[in-house]
């Protein structure tokens, strides 16, 4: 039976969740025009009253106790903004359980519980739901399990953290550091005061994991995923990018290997060539690059994290499972469909170019016995850029472009060169796309 009203319960009224809630209340009638459905905002839990007062909504529509929306028989869709794996993970089963579909934002919990919680919607009969949980606005989820269905991706490049892209552009195009480039996205709020997840490469990988889990109809273990952020890339490495034609970027890198049937899915610091799309993307803007045997490549750029980009992507799913709920025939596209485990590569095999940036005692023969320690270990070099000893020093920077070498002698190469005299410090690696 068609069904006139559909009620929504929000849990979490914060950043985001405040944006759902301001949404929702102000543009419900066009809402409901514009899909034949009337959405209803039912009730919205936060455990900090004073961010409820700020919604003007009557007593009985606000609480402090999640547990009011998820027992409520008039609700029908549940939206956790919450973050974190618990309590998130636990609301959302008991939503299941009580009948309730869901939308969630929550790409952590998806990244480590996305099957359980794919078998706990299926076995509720109801629908889940997180566009909003990799790139805020921009609507990659749906393209990828819906326009782009049809397509065997060869592979996806995305540019996923906002707080990491905007420091690395603020180091190449305003000569930052990186200490400098952090503090300044912390004042525009572009950073947490704690940023460990967005600088150390986690959020992205998050966000990877999720895409190549849709992408690839495939369950991926977090622990599988090879993580490396940003905090060791200098001005330096900025620079030498730059005099090299390329720029850096904190990429969630995907790729199907045809010939062995295994997944690369990886995130970590890369050069990329000026000319390529990606290296447009600036500041705190998202981009996932994809390219598929059917439709060729396609771009897809916007805001990838805010109050109201993100409520957008969530306020779209509650729009479609309303419509299903509306209509009767909840669930028509499961949220995973997982086909065989594919094998995800290992760090140490991939193939790559690489960038290398040494210091090293200015004088004869140095480069000549760094460049045998490579070739004994099949990397060999495509460029070198020798900088000018600074007066009164006797050390130079060096930086060489590899081939195409294998991860694994490339390791052992730089661990043996480390331990050179002649080298100071440890060698800089960025991989080259």
């Amino acid at each position: 039976m068609a069904k006139e009203q559909v009620n929504v319960g929000v849990i979490g009224a914060g950043v985001v969740g405040g944006g759902v809630v301001k949404v929702l209340m102000e543009s419900a009638e066009t809402i409901g025009a514009r899909t034949g459905t009337k959405i209803a905002l039912k009730k919205v839990a936060d455990l900090d009253r004073s961010r409820l007062e700020e919604f003007g909504l009557p007593d009985d529509a606000t609480t402090t106790d999640a547990s009011q929306i998820l027992v409520d028989p008039d609700i029908d869709i549940v939206v956790e903004l919450i973050g974190g794996e618990s309590p998130a993970k636990e609301f959302i089963l008991e939503a299941f359980k009580n009948g309730k579909s869901v939308v969630t934002a929550n790409k952590m919990l998806l990244a480590k519980h996305g099957p359980e919680l794919a078998r706990g919607a299926a076995a509720g009969e109801v629908g889940l739901k997180f566009e909003a949980s990799v790139a805020g606005g921009i609507p990659i989820i749906k393209s990828l399990s819906e326009a782009l269905v049809a397509n065997r991706f060869d592979f996806i490049f995305g540019i996923l953290n906002g707080t990491a892209n905007y420091i690395l552009t603020q180091m190449a195009e305003n000569g930052k550091d990186f200490s400098e480039a952090l503090e300044d996205a912390q004042a525009k709020g572009f950073a947490e005061a704690d940023p460990t997840l967005d600088i150390e490469g986690h959020d992205a990988a998050h966000k990877t994991l999720i895409i190549a889990s849709l992408a690839y109809a495939t369950e991926i273990d977090f622990s599988d995923v090879y993580v490396e952020g940003i905090t060791r890339i200098s001005d330096l490495d900025v620079q030498y990018a730059d005099d090299l034609g390329h720029v850096i970027k904190l990429l969630g890198i995907i790729k199907d290997d045809r010939d062995t049937g295994e997944l690369e899915v990886r995130v970590h610091p890369t050069l990329i060539p000026k000319n390529y799309l990606l290296a447009s993307v600036k500041n705190e803007f998202n981009a996932i690059y994809v390219r598929g045997d059917v439709t060729g490549t396609t771009m897809y750029y916007g805001k990838g994290a805010g109050r109201f980009p993100t409520a957008s992507a969530v306020v779209s799913d509650i729009v479609d499972l309303a419509k299903d709920i509306r209509f009767g025939s909840v669930n028509r596209v499961p949220p995973f469909v997982f086909g065989d485990r594919r094998r995800i590569r290992d760090i140490m095999d991939i193939e790559c170019r690489y960038y290398l940036r040494l210091t090293a005692l200015d004088r004869p023969g140095v480069l000549g016995q760094i460049s045998t320690i490579l070739g004994e270990h099949h990397v060999s070099i495509d460029s070198v850029i020798q900088k000018p000893v600074p007066k009164g020093k006797d050390v130079a920077a060096m930086v060489m472009m590899t081939h195409r070498s294998r991860e694994r002698g490339l390791r052992a190469a730089i661990s043996t060169i480390n331990a050179l005299d002649c080298v100071t410090g440890e060698a800089m690696v960025i991989r080259v796309e």
